[in-house]
């Protein structure tokens, strides 16, 4: 009898990889179900969702607004900045103000990043790019302005970038709210039952990956593109937090706001209904 397979996206990404360490060592499993983990950067990831091929994946909170009809939220694996999130950098001094309507880099048309610029930006012409190619998009000149996401938000000034604005700093001031940037979700056609247990599953997944903390960060920074092993343990902790374990009514009330501040600066039309699996 074959066993049924579970696949599951993320990015190939320190954070998500620490997440889903236990999982893709078998520590936590899932039934008797055999795991694909699927890494694809979270664009790839938001068009896989959209196209309905993956049971669980990880998502851009922006891209949700498509699949609300397709896929339950999880209340464990968000990814929310608290006081910090994308980050507009320039190769200039230059005020977000002189942006509006230039060329902006950004890491996918459903990203949660190309959602904030165009509500705190306005109109801008967007350069579409994979996160990684966002840097040189602006130094070949393609592009004015970036908007960085993953471990390029700590390692950009070491490149000669000057910082136009943290979207997640002017968010926290603006709501008091983390920022809800990246989200799991699961198919509906799973049921409801299998869902709590892939819930269940992916919040023991992080606790595992606390309490193994050093083998879960040496697995995680396979993915680190060369950050260093403390900078590695410090993006990790900026995205896997008490958040991430479970965004209770205060990751809840964030996501009804995003989506809230989306309709307001006429960049969606109207905010999906929210089916949160806790």
């Amino acid at each position: 009898m074959n066993q049924p397979i579970l696949k599951i996206g993320h990015s190939p990404d320190p954070d998500d990889a620490f997440m889903f360490c236990a999982l893709a060592r078998r520590a936590v499993r899932i039934r008797d179900y055999a795991i694909e983990h699927v890494m694809e950067d979270i664009e790839t990831l938001n068009q896989r969702a959209l196209n309905g091929e993956l049971e669980v994946t990880a998502i851009s909170a922006h891209a949700y607004i498509s699949l609300a009809d397709r896929y339950w939220v999880l209340s464990t694996g968000a990814s929310m900045g608290e006081g910090y999130g994308p980050v507009l950098v320039s190769k200039k001094s230059i005020s977000p103000q002189e942006l509006t309507g230039k060329r902006i880099a950004i890491p996918g048309e459903k990203t949660t990043a190309a959602l904030l610029t165009r509500i705190y930006l306005g109109e801008f012409i967007p350069v579409v790019r994979p996160f990684d190619q966002i840097f040189e998009t602006i130094e070949s000149g393609e592009a004015d302005a970036g908007v960085l996401i993953h471990e390029g938000q700590l390692t950009y000034s070491d490149k000669g970038y000057e910082k136009v604005q943290d979207f997640g700093e002017r968010w926290n001031e603006e709501t008091g709210l983390p920022l809800p940037l990246g989200l799991d979700v699961v198919r509906a056609d799973l049921g409801k039952e299998l869902a709590k247990e892939i819930n269940d599953a992916l919040r023991a997944s992080i606790e595992w990956a606390y309490d193994n903390e050093e083998e879960a960060l040496d697995y995680a920074l396979q993915f680190g593109r060369g950050l260093e092993r403390e900078m590695g343990r410090r993006f990790v902790k900026m995205y896997v937090s008490d958040l991430t374990r479970d965004m209770g009514e205060r990751g809840r009330q964030a996501l009804a706001t995003l989506f809230q501040r989306g309709v307001e600066a006429g960049a969606i039309t109207e905010a999906p209904q929210l089916t949160m699996i806790s």
